[in-house]
């Protein structure tokens, strides 16, 4: 992509929270630390400091979801593969959000921010498209090696 948006400037920072579970949740133990920005030294935000406990209750969530029976589990792999394009679709729309924040936050180029963001989503697309696909057949490799 030879031409891409310009940086958002001042992009409007939207969550400082942990994601468990499909949502946003404060730290357990409500610690919270500073981001800051590379280029001038100042604090961007407060964001929630995860612990272990954060950990744990992000594990207890992921083993739940992937649990035999579970919504996951039970869903059709089409479905599945239409989510992973859907969430692909988002990263490709916010490239330019996504790639201002990276910037901001760590001082990275933006238009490395911005394409490692946008192309994120032909990855995801990629393996969007094998998930109804896996039919749990490996490729023999050779014993010497």
């Amino acid at each position: 992509m030879a031409n891409f948006p310009p940086p958002i400037r001042n992009p409007e920072i939207k969550y400082t929270q942990i994601f468990i579970n499909n949502e946003f949740v404060n730290s357990v133990s409500g610690k919270v630390f500073p981001t800051i920005n590379p280029a001038t030294g100042e604090k961007i935000c407060d964001i929630q400091e995860g612990d272990k406990a954060d950990v744990d209750k992000a594990v207890a969530a992921a083993k739940e979801a992937f649990k035999l029976g579970s919504p996951w589990r039970r869903m059709d792999a089409s479905k599945r593969g239409k989510l992973l394009m859907k969430f692909a679709t988002l990263l490709e729309r916010d490239a330019q959000y996504l790639g201002s924040l990276e910037t901001l936050d760590n001082g990275k180029p933006y238009t490395q921010a911005f394409g490692e963001c946008y192309f994120s989503s032909d990855v995801v697309n990629y393996y969007a498209g094998w998930a109804d696909k896996i039919h749990g057949k490996t490729i023999p490799i050779s014993k010497s090696g």
